[in-house]
């Protein structure tokens, strides 16, 4: 009976409701239920102009594993695992057709050869087109070329495993390529972060969707840009970055302006927000919100001239122009603009870019349209700053050595948990000291992974830093646990038998620890690069967890275990 009372009292205790609460949490974000029956593999990347692009695969930016296409089938063979994919397409023939099945679709691929162009010394007439509008082509004399098929064309997919949860796994762990860049001129915080979202969106347009860029700083104040692609190669990385610097403004297929003929795009509130004149935010129905945005750009005169011909050609079509002016990122198109009739053959070096945003209620359109409005921004100052970026550093990882370190992680986890018992029960020589050391332990890095799983805004991936990380929380969190069993023995050993003055004893050993250690991590976390920002950022969660909310519960539970029935 003495039993099932300190047990009743156990688990209603707030405390350690807090802690079953959090654990649930964490169960949940995790996606750990959820995960028994996944299957298949999911596309990484898409190769431009491949038989898979061709056949509409793409990959999907974020984590989502829902919005991402999962290859769970080819032919009707099942595909489990990337060894499934990998047999399923061996000894492909030129021009055989395949059917995907995927978790949102089918796809229906068809095999291309692998060709190799040869430029020949003879000259030939050859007919290109000079204006897609009209159709007007002309003759020009260019060097002959001739086609040799040397092969079987890859698929252009690159596919991993299907994760088991929804925890976001470092490169160290699942393989891909880290590039550190530093640019060759001081950069402002505003810039900096511009030319990170212009890298994004260009990475992206490369059929990248696990790509992580994200600033970085030395201790001496230098400023870094740090590139992750998952499931890529280091040449694959430098290639695309050396690839990024085109955009194109088009109308009618002509280009009107480039990146460098922008000379200003407004990012201020004076010139830039939503547009009030114009009607700023209204209801277009009971259930949607409109607010319409607007920026002004600033062009060179030639760029303003070019657009002042272009525009001179087309037609007025109520207050707009026939043609819209079409954004081309890397020669694919990521945006159209109407043009306004007043802009028609008119050299203007000022234009107001105008759109809208909308949603449930205004201030969900208006934060669509402000995020709108800097996706544009974003896009027509690409190839404007005048920055260069200087790579660094280059890692490679295997994704086989990731796995290889993820088991023998296990391995030797599961081994340091049976020398602290071992520890703990030649210390204590009492079961019910040790098994609740080991299992609130076990409890703080389940309550961390949750962690993870909730906050992806910190970009807070499991990784080498991340495993360093949580080792040095568990072995601080024993450490702060032994000190309250400590306190709790030598109370009980006076006959003290006030349990908040055993706790206040203990706890001010334990915040004491726990501030002096959030304020030495503070400094790696705000200027670390790479690894000691990951570190910093576990070891400041996995105390937090521990001082807040597993250390209470381990209190009460000992206060509760080693009363005398």
């Amino acid at each position: 009976m003495a039993t099932k009372s300190k047990l009743r009292r156990i688990v209603t205790d707030p405390r350690v409701v807090i802690v079953i609460a959090a654990v649930l949490i964490a169960i949940y974000s995790t996606g750990i239920p959820f995960s028994l029956g996944r299957e298949g593999v999911v596309v990484r990347s898409v190769e431009k102009a491949s038989a898979a692009y061709d056949a509409g695969i793409r990959s999907v930016e974020g984590s989502s594993l829902a919005a991402k296409d999962v290859i769970v089938a080819i032919d009707g063979q099942k595909i489990r695992a990337v060894e499934d994919y990998a047999d399923a397409i061996s000894g492909l023939e030129i021009n055989q057709t395949l059917l995907f099945e995927t978790n949102n679709a089918f796809y229906r691929l068809t095999v291309k050869p692998e060709v190799n162009v040869r430029v020949l010394p003879e000259l030939e007439e050859t007919e290109v087109i000079v204006n897609a509008t009209t159709n007007e082509t002309k003759k020009v004399l260019a060097n002959k070329t001739v086609e040799d098929v040397v092969g079987v064309a890859d698929l252009g997919l690159k596919v991993a495993n299907v994760q088991k949860t929804n925890l976001r796994l470092g490169l160290d762990l699942q393989g891909g390529a880290r590039v550190m860049l530093k640019p060759e001129t001081e950069l402002s915080r505003e810039d900096l972060e511009l030319v990170i979202a212009n890298m994004n969106k260009r990475l992206n347009l490369f059929g990248l969707s696990d790509v992580v860029i994200r600033d970085a700083s030395d201790l001496s104040g230098s400023k870094f840009i740090l590139v992750e692609v998952a499931g890529a190669n280091e040449e694959d990385v430098r290639q695309l970055i050396a690839r990024q610097g085109k955009f194109d403004a088009k109308i009618a297929n002509e280009t009107v302006f480039t990146g460098n003929e922008v000379t200003d795009v407004c990012r201020s509130s004076q010139c830039s927000g939503i547009d009030f004149q114009s009607g700023g935010c209204f209801e277009a129905s009971a259930s949607e919100s409109v607010c319409r945005f607007y920026f002004t750009i600033s062009l060179s005169q030639e760029a303003a001239a070019k657009q002042a011909a272009a525009t001179g050609k087309l037609a007025v079509v109520g207050n707009y122009l026939s043609q819209p002016l079409q954004l081309y990122l890397d020669d694919e198109l990521v945006d159209e603009l109407q043009i306004g009739k007043e802009l028609k053959g008119n050299a203007v070096t000022a234009i107001s870019i105008s759109g809208s945003g909308s949603g449930s209620n205004k201030k969900a359109a208006t934060t669509n349209a402000i995020n709108n409005m800097k996706r544009l921004q974003t896009i027509l100052i690409t190839g404007s700053l005048p920055v260069k970026l200087e790579v660094v550093r280059t890692d490679s990882i295997s994704p086989i050595l990731g796995e290889q370190f993820l088991r023998n992680a296990l391995k030797v986890g599961l081994v340091a948990i049976l020398f602290v018992v071992g520890a703990l029960l030649l210390a204590y020589r009492k079961l019910q000291i040790a098994i609740p050391v080991m299992f609130t332990s076990l409890l703080e890095i389940f309550i961390m992974l949750g962690f993870a799983s909730l906050l992806p805004f910190l970009s807070w991936t499991i990784d080498l830093a991340a495993i360093a990380g949580i080792i040095a929380a568990v072995g601080t969190g024993v450490n702060d646990q032994i000190i309250i069993t400590d306190e709790a023995l030598k109370g009980e050993q006076r006959r003290i038998f006030s349990w908040k003055e055993k706790l206040k004893s203990a706890f001010a050993v334990i915040f004491g620890a726990y501030f002096t250690l959030v304020v030495a991590m503070l400094p790696l976390f705000a200027v670390g690069a790479g690894l000691l920002r990951g570190f910093a950022l576990t070891t400041i969660i996995g105390m937090s967890v521990g001082v807040f909310i597993t250390r209470p519960a381990y209190a009460k539970v000992i206060e509760i275990l080693m009363e005398r029935d």
